[in-house]
């Protein structure tokens, strides 16, 4: 186990993930009873949250740079702490981009990528429950596998989505806006995937 001192580093890493998993939903309820003219509204709720989120994560920074010994190297919490923040950041883009294109209906496959960034999101707080715990921890490589499986997941829906896209649509104006929400709910698993990954280096590093 972490050391009593050290634990809040964990915990912050734990909470910054549960802000994302928040934001994540949020998108998901917003999409799937999608009211355009409450956009703006929504769009303020899911900055609230990236604005937690943010402040979290500058909070562990401050205490890191007064820290005598963090409980691993400093560079790896400063990554990981961004990569984390990146995911809620990720979130809140892809909501910004409905808004901006001045989407009126929502199409079905970016329900169908959501909730694969709904599911990236929980196993990160699930694989950042286990960290403290790294050197022990019999459950961190299959997590690290499913965050994995779930990116790869996100790439098939991502090029099916942007396929059809562009076989269906003859409205360029759509197919631009699209393209660009499509590509931002894949960059969500992306920034998933970082942290899983900076996640095993951190522990490869230390064990």
């Amino acid at each position: 186990m972490a050391r009593k001192q050290d634990a809040y580093y964990f915990d912050n890493f734990i909470a910054c993930a549960e802000e994302s998993c928040q934001a994540a939903s949020l998108l998901r309820r917003v999409l799937g009873d999608f009211k355009p003219q409450e956009l703006e509204k929504y769009l303020e709720e899911i900055h609230e949250i990236e604005h937690r989120a943010d402040g979290k994560k500058h909070e562990m920074l401050d205490r890191l740079a007064k820290e005598f010994i963090p409980p691993i190297e400093r560079e790896d919490i400063v990554e990981l702490s961004q990569n984390i923040d990146t995911m809620t950041d990720q979130v809140e883009d892809v909501l910004m981009r409905i808004y901006m294109g001045n989407v009126q209906e929502i199409e079905p496959d970016a329900l169908e990528m959501t909730d694969v960034v709904i599911q990236c999101c929980e196993k990160v707080r699930d694989l950042l429950k286990a960290f403290s715990d790294f050197r022990h921890s019999k459950e961190m490589k299959n997590r690290i596998i499913e965050i994995n499986d779930l990116e790869e997941t996100s790439d098939r829906l991502f090029m099916k989505s942007m396929r059809k896209l562009h076989t269906e649509c003859s409205d360029p104006l759509h197919i631009i806006v699209w393209r660009e929400i499509y590509i931002y709910l894949e960059r969500c698993a992306d920034a998933c995937e970082h942290v899983a990954d900076t996640v095993e280096s951190v522990v490869m590093k230390n064990s």
